[in-house]
């Protein structure tokens, strides 16, 4: 069943990677490290590289990585010009792992412009007068980043939602949440929470709560798939972090999803060790960023080295 799984990637020239390798990735990986090392970047290649099945998937992950750093939600053909500038801001990748190789450059000959994209070492070059800038995203494979979800994507991961028979789950976690948060429902084509009899739109309520919305539904939508996760404790009080961890434990392990989720925070960490702990989930890793020698490194905890380190109080946030 875990088959799909990402083990181990290899970078090149993507960011701040130069040349970066790590392996020993589980079906529960929460990075760290110190501001500017990597993080976000790391999860954006793993997420290029698991979304890049085709051309359209291709140029779809690789946009939307300079669009969700811009704070724009969705791809949209409409976008088709800015999508253009975007896709040629990544030029010369190469991100390969135990389930795919991707490689994408734009070579510029004489003033002809074609873009070359490797999948597995099955190259196909395209000139840019003939590309469509079609766009396609994979429906089990959904990158949450620090501003949540938007209102379009909230509502198609509720339908899997709902598929699964889940809403009175989401009305649960919201509740424990938020004792003053009834129900989720979407109302008039708008996610909207019901408080005191009243429903409210989801973007009149707390970061945290949106941020909780879009990580249980693409939970949900994501079975068999991946769900990256950027800055996971945004918006929630470091008391609900347990919670948090246990519901994405268990949710991640029924419905065979592979996580990636980034923090910075002491108390998010504390709190997965120690939810992982008290289920007995082994099938987690801890991943520490760091600068050696100006290259960025990668030190991989699986669950007991993890646990060791934790309860030893040691400093596992970068070096």
């Amino acid at each position: 069943m875990t088959k799909h799984f990402i083990k181990n990637i290899e970078i090149k020239d993507f960011k701040c990677f130069d040349k970066f390798k790590t392996e020993g990735f589980k079906r529960v990986n929460l990075i760290s490290g110190k501001n500017n090392v990597g993080k976000t970047a790391l999860m954006e290649a793993i997420w290029i590289n698991v979304h890049s099945k085709n051309i359209k998937t291709c140029i779809t992950s690789l946009g939307e990585v300079i669009f969700m750093r811009e704070n724009i939600n969705i791809l949209t053909k409409s976008l088709k010009v800015d999508l253009k500038k975007f896709i040629e801001k990544n030029d010369n990748i190469f991100v390969k792992s135990n389930i795919n190789q991707v490689f994408y450059k734009i070579n510029d000959n004489d003033g002809e412009k074609n873009y070359i994209f490797e999948f597995n070492n099955k190259k196909i070059e395209k000139n840019i007068n003939n590309f469509s800038f079609e766009i396609e995203n994979i429906k089990n494979t959904i990158f949450v980043d620090n501003f949540g979800l938007s209102d379009k994507d909230i509502i198609e991961n509720y339908s899997a939602t709902q598929t699964k028979e889940k809403e009175s789950y989401l009305d649960k976690v919201l509740n424990y949440f938020d004792s003053s948060i009834e129900s989720f429902k979407i109302i008039k084509n708008t996610p909207s929470c019901k408080i005191n009899g009243k429903y409210l739109k989801l973007t009149e309520l707390g970061d945290g709560t949106k941020h909780l919305v879009s990580v249980v539904t693409s939970l949900h939508a994501c079975e068999n798939g991946y769900l990256f996760i950027d800055e996971i404790d945004n918006g929630i009080h470091y008391t609900q972090l347990d919670n948090i961890w246990e519901i994405i434990l268990k949710v991640s392990k029924e419905l065979n999803v592979q996580i990636f989720a980034t923090t910075h925070s002491k108390e998010c960490i504390d709190s997965y060790a120690r939810v992982a702990k008290k289920l007995e989930d082994e099938d987690i890793t801890f991943v520490e960023l760091g600068k050696k020698n100006n290259e960025i490194k990668a030190m991989v905890y699986p669950y007991k080295w993890f646990l060791d380190e934790i309860d030893q109080n040691h400093e596992v946030r970068g070096w």
